[in-house]
């Protein structure tokens, strides 16, 4: 399918990522994000999305980076998880742009080491950058899931 190689692409501090386009439900400007008690650090609440209760993940935490306060141009991009039943919002930096990238220029993840290697589904290469492709439904784990009573 053509479209598998479309990817949005955002920003956590000097790393591009991306995700597949198919899987991006909205990319919205950071809203007021309701705490939720007992959650991983990471997990920074729920926010109401057009009547829909979305879970919001601060993807820099979850990675394991440091924490970066929000600013004008941080987003929560809303993603696919489960076919439309279920859906999260990922905080990002920035977004940058939607990406064609060729399955030619798409090389497996590393075997070993580095920043979120289990949520990778490859590394892309495009206009020069590296930018490291994401599995959204790793993203959140089964204990989050749990967690969340999902």
């Amino acid at each position: 399918m053509a479209d598998q190689s479309k990817f949005l692409t955002f920003m956590l501090g000097e790393e591009t990522y991306g995700l597949p386009i198919l899987q991006v439900q909205a990319i919205n400007q950071l809203q007021p994000i309701t705490h939720v008690p007992r959650m991983p650090e990471y997990i920074k609440g729920v926010i109401n999305l057009r009547g829909k209760i979305v879970t919001v993940i601060d993807l820099r935490l979850k990675f394991g980076l440091p924490a970066r306060e929000y600013n004008d141009r941080t987003c929560i991009i809303v993603v696919d998880l489960d076919n439309g039943a279920k859906v999260s919002g990922l905080v990002v930096d920035v977004v940058s742009e939607q990406l064609d990238i060729d399955a030619g220029n798409i090389e497996p993840p590393p075997a070993e080491g580095g920043i979120a290697l289990e949520y990778l589904t490859g590394i892309g290469k495009a206009k020069g950058k590296v930018i490291m492709l994401l599995d959204p439904q790793k993203i959140l784990s089964t204990a989050d899931m749990d967690l969340l009573g999902s």
